[in-house]
């Protein structure tokens, strides 16, 4: 399905942030690697989550939902055999659970996405596992990948961490359940820490003990431990409501978003201050974001990488405001489900925007006139792409066409249910109707 964006001066409403995707990712595996019964409040729907929910249930756990919550009993360290996993496009997912597949004997996760998660590379990870015993099989560190897994040893274990800090997290997961103690040594640079900040802090409230060096770069991991069974709660997303922040930022507009928690680990609250900083009219108060916009921005310099997942809006901002922005230490967004530099730059450029790249950087020189639109663009099967294009085209001159927009699915489904209630003008049509 694709998405026609046609341009809407203002909008206006209050809406409920949708649940964190990362959050609710790493409390269904902990959940499932606990011994009991786990219970998460608020969980978050989406392409990611209903990943990992249907490989745990794959893996052993019962899995049991309501509108409210879910009620998972674990498989402890015990999953049970199985010989294939399928995580859709969900790298996250794919990762965390390339480590947990170790604990058993022969799994291949399979390739359904070969032009998306097909193509990333999990080489780290790889190397990291087989220095642990493992016997992997693997395409040039892409899917399909099989385990040979069902003792992974303890012990010192390097990851790197420049490509993904997902290959880190993975390991966190999985060593404090071995026999022997660990210490994971990260090499050369950690890209997304804050993220790292977010598996620890999960992995502390389901009882696990990690010594982590302040820099995370060093981490040890006493082995033989259990993940208590507990009870979550699911805080509301800030990658995703990034996308409706900024949206508001660049138009007219009035709205209030809900749930979006002041103090909270994930590193995209940032787009908070970002927008700030751009002199976007916002507050931000118990836990409640409220932005009446005027459309007039200012130029930012902004360290990305540790808002890595809320970049791609902020640059969205930045295609309006009035002079050149810059973002910085963005290198790892060329390792997502598309190259979120190059593909997403030269879709804005179609759209009329002013954009150039270096290897880690995105420059944006602002158009606070607006652009002209009245193209059709091609979001590369990537959820973020959609969210950011949406709001360029929210003030462009003349409509936009965002091929395969339902794609968004993977993080944010109600995503365009969410614009058209503050009054955006968004419609879906058929791929290849009306062209």
């Amino acid at each position: 399905m694709d998405v026609i964006v046609t341009p809407t001066p203002k909008l206006q409403g209050e809406l409920q942030a949708l649940s964190s995707k990362n959050y609710t990712t790493r409390y269904l595996l902990v959940a499932a690697l606990a011994e009991g019964t786990s219970t998460i409040y608020y969980p978050a729907h989406s392409e990611d989550s209903d990943a990992m929910r249907r490989c745990i249930r794959d893996l052993g756990a019962i899995v049991e939902e309501d509108d409210e919550k879910i009620v998972i009993t674990g498989f402890g360290r015990n999953p049970k055999p199985v010989k294939e996993l399928d995580v859709g496009n969900a790298g996250a997912v794919l990762r965390f659970l390339m480590a947990i597949a170790s604990l058993c004997p022969d799994v291949t996760f399979i390739n359904r996405y070969p032009e998306s998660l097909g193509k990333r590379p999990h080489d780290d990870l790889i190397q990291s596992l087989i220095s642990m015993g493992v016997s992997i099989e693997h395409r040039e560190g892409k899917l399909p990948i099989n385990i040979k897994g069902g003792s992974p040893k303890g012990g010192h274990i390097q990851v790197s961490g420049n490509i993904s800090s997902q290959f880190l997290s993975a390991l966190l997961f999985l060593t404090p359940l071995l026999a022997e103690d660990s210490e994971i040594e990260v090499l050369h640079d950690l890209k997304s820490k804050v993220v790292v900040g977010q598996t620890l802090e999960v992995l502390e409230q389901a009882g696990i003990v990690i010594h982590a060096d302040e820099d995370y770069m060093r981490f040890r991991v006493p082995g033989n431990q259990r993940y208590a069974a507990k009870t979550y709660s699911v805080q509301g997303d800030y990658p995703g409501s990034a996308a409706i922040l900024a949206a508001a930022a660049v138009t007219e507009s009035d709205i209030t978003v809900h749930r979006l928690v002041e103090n909270s680990k994930q590193g995209e609250r940032a787009v908070v201050d970002v927008l700030r900083m751009m002199e976007v009219p916002l507050s931000h108060n118990n836990d409640i974001v409220t932005i009446k916009g005027n459309g007039k921005l200012k130029a930012v310099e902004y360290d990305g990488d540790n808002a890595t997942d809320a970049v791609l809006a902020m640059v969205a901002a930045a295609v309006f405001a009035e002079g050149t922005s810059r973002f910085y230490n963005v290198e790892n967004l060329r390792y997502k489900e598309c190259d979120r530099i190059t593909d997403y730059l030269n879709e804005l450029r179609k759209a009329g925007a002013s954009v150039e790249e270096r290897q880690s950087e995105i420059i944006v020189h602002g158009r606070p006139e607006g652009v002209e639109g009245g193209v059709e663009i091609n979001a590369h099967f990537d959820h973020r792409v959609i969210m950011a294009l949406t709001i360029v085209g929210l003030r462009s001159k003349k409509p936009i066409r965002i091929r395969d927009a339902h794609h968004v699915a993977k993080s944010y489904p109600i995503y365009f249910d969410h614009l058209k209630a503050l009054g955006a003008q968004v419609e879906w049509v058929e791929a290849g109707q009306g062209e």
